[in-house]
């Protein structure tokens, strides 16, 4: 076979591929849209499942757990998972320690969540008596998405060229100011993505929260309240009550906060990659 009809069957693979990828992802979100479009009015949004198992009632409480659960993780989950990015990419040493370290984030990030959800049952749940809470779920998916985050961050960072901390530190910058205003905006769209994974994992979570959030539809009024989020309430309308239609409904409202996620987590990383380049 010649290099060029090699060639040629190569990238018709690459777009093959590529085009099967976009293709599911539209038949999913379409059948989705299709199904659960129809579903959704200004009750539905507004006012709170029944509960038990009528599957009648709408979602805005439910909507309200998955903020509390998803603004909670991240305000825990990003300084700890960045300032560990950072250590092991520019100040840990090479040793047994510090690979010992990157094994045992890549070990985690593989464990299933349910090993995770069960750990937060027993430590979070019962041995700390934070019961089944908001607090309790954000914790444990904290620890799921933890190696996640380090992992892509500390890549990302490791993936700025040499030249520009060198430029940094022959000006007379100190480690720190170079690692903050030279390493760090370099990469923040990394980093960011790392960021958009676990937003669009924390949402979509169940099995983890099962047995740490309870799943009560009551409107949550501390960290300490049990509650239900737009993923775990799917799976009750889908398999307790087997309300379908209401199940695609959520799922509808459910990719909409990922896009809205996503999109301000895009927007905040772009913003803070011109604040430190000396923008405004």
């Amino acid at each position: 076979m010649s290099a060029r009809l090699t060639q040629k069957l190569a990238v018709v693979c690459i777009w093959a591929t590529g085009a099967t990828t976009v293709l599911a992802l539209l038949v999913i979100i379409g059948y989705t849209m299709y199904r659960g479009l129809p579903h959704i009015g200004w009750s539905f949004l507004t006012t709170a499942p029944k509960g038990g198992t009528s599957g009648a009632g709408g979602i805005s409480t439910v909507i309200v757990s998955t903020l509390y659960l998803v603004g909670l993780t991240l305000l825990i989950l990003v300084p700890l998972g960045v300032g560990a990015a950072v250590y092991l990419a520019e100040y840990a040493p090479d040793n047994r320690l510090t690979r010992f370290i990157r094994f045992g984030t890549e070990v985690l990030a593989g464990v299933p969540s349910i090993v995770f959800g069960m750990f937060g049952f027993a430590f979070l749940v019962i041995a700390l008596h934070f019961h089944f809470s908001i607090l309790s779920g954000a914790l444990t998916l904290v620890c799921l998405l933890l190696p996640t985050l380090i992992r892509t961050s500390e890549e990302a960072i490791k993936a700025v060229p040499r030249s520009y901390r060198e430029a940094a530190l022959a000006l007379g910058a100190t480690k720190w100011q170079t690692t903050w205003r030279v390493t760090l905006p370099a990469a923040i769209s990394g980093i960011a993505t790392g960021v958009i994974l676990c937003i669009g994992r924390a949402v979509g979570e169940t099995a983890a929260l099962y047995v740490t959030m309870g799943g009560t539809t009551a409107l949550p009024t501390s960290l300490l309240s049990s509650g239900r989020t737009l993923a775990l309430h799917v799976f009750y309308l889908a398999t307790v009550t087997n309300n379908l239609d209401g199940a695609f409904a959520t799922g509808v409202i459910l990719i909409i906060v990922i896009v809205v996620a996503n999109s301000i987590t895009n927007w905040l990383s772009q913003r803070f990659r011109a604040r430190m380049a000396g923008g405004t």
